[in-house]
């Protein structure tokens, strides 16, 4: 049934290989589940918001992956996107500032810019203009949007997924903290009962990350999620023995029942287009257009980075059914819109199962089940440490750096423009952005250099947006 399905044997995989990519996709990710509705509802864990808020992340997630799995049959898998969730969170507290409204009252007028984003993006899906802005892209930025996202994914993994908070402060990074820190005795001053977390942290992170190298050198093929695994046993027993704490103690007391009826009641369907125009037009256009703008250059370089590392490129790096992503990822955010949850993009995470051996459709739907069982097993997923994940992460990040070859150096064309994306990703935090940048340098360098004929009208368009959308914020 598989086989007919996702043509398993003409990519390469197997059924074994797809379950154990999917579950590699989860456990790098599933942070999101319960980091979500903390960023949207002002990390208020008790509240009805927060539970329709998770509800809906699981959902919404869920189906997303589902329509990848069946329609684009690609391996990547999808959540409300980093980033996007916290603008979200800004806006709609200026909502309620600007229209003295509740935070759920604002909460429900905002997802109104999902709805119509997710829309949008379903109508430029159909019609292969989101594939034509794709294909705007010169070839040189596109070979460098996997390397750069590369440095992103490490950046993630060494940065802000073990940030740990203590009485001192926070968050403190292993970077920083850990690796920069002047002394041992400065650390623990600045750190306070954090610093041994983070040392736990660190040590169990590079263990993990060790052991999926070794185990990948040695040709063996779920070496990443083996190296989580790893990484985790030693990280509980040492958070146990050492630090006195108790690493399943999210388990204990926790509820096991989905909260269908607070979904309903907060979340679920809750559009207030009153309330959101409430802001004016002129403001709610320029929201809308903004989500759109973030959202459709971080799908972008999310599906053609990992696209570019599984092998899925063709000679001109095109990916097959780009157009079936793309609508897929479209489904996800107006399936989170009516949920009850910020904008559903293809995460970055899906590289972890690419490097598992995910290459189909199977890979997504394992994941996208994962997520839909998390209605359940909540818990179970919050005890999974970020130094698992962080060890996946880094190793994926180095592999991605890979891509690299195929950009020409000696070629200021193509040279510059990937330099400045190298830079810009890990530092912004988003893709779009370090795209944006890219395609503005390609641009004025062909310009300026009697070469304007290179560049295609679109390519000239979406740099004149990015110029406007970047002036604008000064």
């Amino acid at each position: 049934m598989f086989e007919k399905i996702f043509k398993l044997k003409e990519n390469g995989s197997d059924v074994k290989t797809e379950v154990l990519a999917g579950l590699t996709t989860f456990m790098t990710m599933a942070y999101i589940i319960a980091l979500n509705p903390n960023l949207l509802t002002n990390w208020d864990s008790g509240s009805d918001l927060w539970k329709g808020v998770f509800l809906a992340t699981c959902v919404a997630s869920s189906i997303g992956m589902f329509v990848m799995a069946f329609l684009a049959n690609k391996p990547f898998a999808m959540a409300p996107g980093m980033g996007l969730n916290a603008f979200f969170a800004v806006v709609v507290g200026n909502i309620a500032g600007i229209t003295g409204l509740t935070y759920l009252e604002s909460f429900q007028a905002a997802l109104c810019i999902i709805l119509v984003e997710g829309i949008i993006f379903i109508i430029l899906s159909v019609f292969k203009i989101r594939e034509k802005i794709v294909d705007a892209i010169p070839l040189g930025v596109r070979m460098g949007i996997a390397p750069a996202i590369g440095l992103m994914i490490m950046n993630i993994g060494f940065g802000s997924n073990v940030g740990i908070y203590s009485s001192t402060g926070g968050p403190f990074y292993v970077m920083r903290d850990f690796f920069g820190s002047l002394s041992a005795g400065y650390a623990k001053t600045t750190m306070g009962e954090g610093y041994s977390k983070m040392v736990l942290t660190a040590v169990t992170m590079l263990i993990g990350l060790f052991v999926i190298i070794i185990l990948s050198a040695k040709g063996f093929k779920f070496s990443v999620i083996v190296g989580m695994l790893v990484s985790s046993v030693i990280y509980w027993v040492a958070d146990a023995a050492f630090l006195k704490e108790d690493p399943f103690g999210a388990i204990k007391g926790a509820s096991w029942l989905p909260p269908f009826k607070e979904m309903a009641e907060t979340t679920l369907f809750k559009f207030d287009f009153p309330d959101f125009f409430k802001i004016g037009w002129a403001t709610a256009l320029t929201l809308i257009i903004t989500f759109c703008l973030i959202d459709m250059f971080d799908t972008i370089g999310t599906l053609v980075g990992t696209a570019e590392r599984a092998g899925m490129l063709d000679k001109d790096g095109k990916m097959p059914k780009m157009k079936e992503a793309l609508l897929a990822d479209a489904i996800g955010t107006v399936s989170g819109a009516c949920t009850g949850t910020s904008t559903v993009t293809t995460f970055i995470e899906s590289a972890s199962g690419v490097e598992a051996g995910g290459r189909t459709g199977l890979t997504a739907l394992t994941t996208g089940i994962m997520f839909l069982l998390c209605m359940f097993i909540s818990p179970i997923a919050a005890v999974i440490p970020a130094a698992a994940t962080s060890a996946a992460l880094i190793y994926v990040g180095i592999l991605m750096l890979s891509g690299l070859k195929n950009v020409h150096f000696d070629n200021f064309e193509e040279s510059v423009p990937v330099s400045l994306m190298l830079l810009a990703m890990p530092i912004s935090g988003s893709i779009g952005h370090a795209i944006g940048i890219g395609l503005i340098a390609f641009t004025v360098i062909k310009l300026f250099t009697g070469k304007a004929k290179d560049v295609s009208v679109l390519t000239y368009i979406l740099s004149v947006i990015f110029l406007v959308k970047f002036f604008a914020a000064i």
